[in-house]
């Protein structure tokens, strides 16, 4: 495994993280506690030390594994989580004030049942779970923050970027607030690379990729006649003509380098960490056999530079969560 260093945070995270909205058991079918707890301690005999997680994520419970495993490891292992805003069903950019979704009295509970959860006293980087652009500046957040900062509670502030709007961010990354960002980036989705990477480079963000597989469709595995669970979060993402569509782009791809289907989850990963802004992906995995193949990729190669160039042309930006 290898490692980078995450932005202004100095923390030196592996490149391959773990993302744990899976293992919460709401929302993906499948995750059984005694297999995840597997899969992180795997992960970490790898040299994964960097984990990703959030309060809402099963109500905690997803937080709560983490904490089981890490608390019994002896290496050093970073925990990301994520505050969830008051108003939890209302947008971000329709709006809402920062006072809405994250005043201070709410922040700090959030923060402490976080902590609650994991069952350490401090949290490595503490991420917003919805931002907007307009939120510089207004509420209290800020000097939250940094009273969470001084009280030991947090090391790092961070926020999760809305889905496939990287420039939601960009105004926080210019004012020098914030120490990391995370944000959708994979082959599909390529937007980050225009506005908001050039910026965190600038300002020394860290930058936290999800979904570098597009929630399964860069995978290969799903086909026009995949069936998801009832009530799984693919079932509802790949819904309508979607397993088609994105069938038939993963397949292109793999024509298009000549590479075979199986190949390509391998390929994704890769061209994510093929860019310089990026600190860590986080891929989700609920299973030591998922944790064995993205663990692999965190060698420092990334991809040759000509894959990257001709993976340019396959960017296809939509949003599937709508």
């Amino acid at each position: 495994m290898q490692y980078r260093t995450l932005g202004k945070t100095g923390l030196e995270v592996s490149e391959i993280g773990f993302g744990t909205w899976g293992i919460g058991k709401t929302g993906w079918a499948g995750a059984e506690d005694e297999q995840s707890v597997r899969g992180l301690n795997e992960a970490i005999d790898r040299g994964l030390n960097f984990i990703d997680t959030a309060l809402r994520y099963g109500n905690g419970h997803s937080e709560r594994l983490v904490g089981q495993v890490v608390r019994s490891r002896r290496e050093t292992v970073y925990i990301a989580t994520k505050a969830p805003p008051k108003n939890l069903g209302a947008p971000a950019d329709q709006g809402n004030s920062a006072e809405d979704a994250f005043p201070r009295d709410f922040l700090i509970e959030a923060t402490e049942q976080s902590l609650r959860n994991l069952g350490l006293e401090t949290i490595d980087v503490l991420q917003f779970h919805r931002w907007s652009n307009d939120w510089v500046g207004q509420g209290d957040w800020q000097e939250t923050i940094q009273q969470l900062k001084q009280q030991g509670k947090i090391r790092f502030f961070g926020v999760s970027i809305n889905d496939h709007q990287p420039d939601s961010a960009l105004r926080l990354v210019e004012s020098g607030v914030v120490d990391t960002v995370q944000v959708i980036y994979n082959i599909f989705d390529q937007s980050p690379e225009d506005h908001l990477f050039p910026a965190c480079l600038r300002h020394n963000v860290g930058v936290i990729v999800r979904v570098p597989l597009d929630e399964g469709g860069l995978t290969g595995k799903v086909t026009p006649e995949t069936v998801f669970a009832e009530g799984d979060f693919q079932d509802r993402y790949f819904r309508d003509d979607r397993k088609r569509e994105v069938y038939e782009a993963a397949r292109r791809i793999a024509a298009d380098l000549d590479i075979p289907l199986d190949q390509l989850p391998e390929t994704a990963l890769r061209y994510t960490l093929s860019d310089p802004a990026v600190s860590t992906i986080i891929p989700g995995m609920r299973s030591v056999h998922h944790v064995e193949q993205n663990c692999a990729v965190g060698d420092g190669r990334g991809l040759p530079p000509e894959q990257v160039q001709r993976l340019k042309a396959h960017r296809w930006v939509r949003n599937f969560y709508q």
